[in-house]
């Protein structure tokens, strides 16, 4: 008698283990590079609040006075009609050792994040009295 040709249960078992263990590998790095992906849009997003909102002070051409000041902003905006996500940003102005020079810290958070979380990005820049 001949043996019939084809793989055994057995055989077709172990394979199906593999392919499902490989499979679960497959989603669960599909799964971190999302996201991560993520992340990584709304840093720079934050990123651009933040440059935006050294930009706006530099160009206002006024002395800014020592002490915090907060706000919001919404970016991206979207040509749809639909608004993007909303920042909240916080500027710490510092007097330099130069009387003439003023250091501005800012953070951004989104908007719907507690007070203690930390910020998705920082930028320090620096303002000179206006003459």
């Amino acid at each position: 008698m001949r043996r019939a040709a084809g793989f055994t249960l057995l055989e077709v078992l172990i394979a199906l283990v593999v392919l499902a263990l490989s499979l679960g590998a497959v989603i669960q790095t599909t799964g971190e590079y999302t996201t991560n992906q993520a992340y990584l849009r709304d840093r720079t997003f934050a990123e651009w609040v933040a440059r935006n909102q050294l930009a706006a002070m530099l160009l206002a051409g006024e002395w800014p006075s020592l002490g915090q000041k907060k706000g919001e902003a919404e970016l991206p905006l979207g040509d749809s009609g639909e608004g993007g996500r909303s920042w909240r940003w916080v500027v710490q102005v510092v007097q330099t050792p130069e009387e003439d020079l003023r250091r501005l810290d800012i953070d951004v958070y989104p908007l719907d994040a507690d007070d203690k979380a930390d910020p998705l990005a920082s930028l320090s820049g620096f303002i000179g009295k206006p003459s």
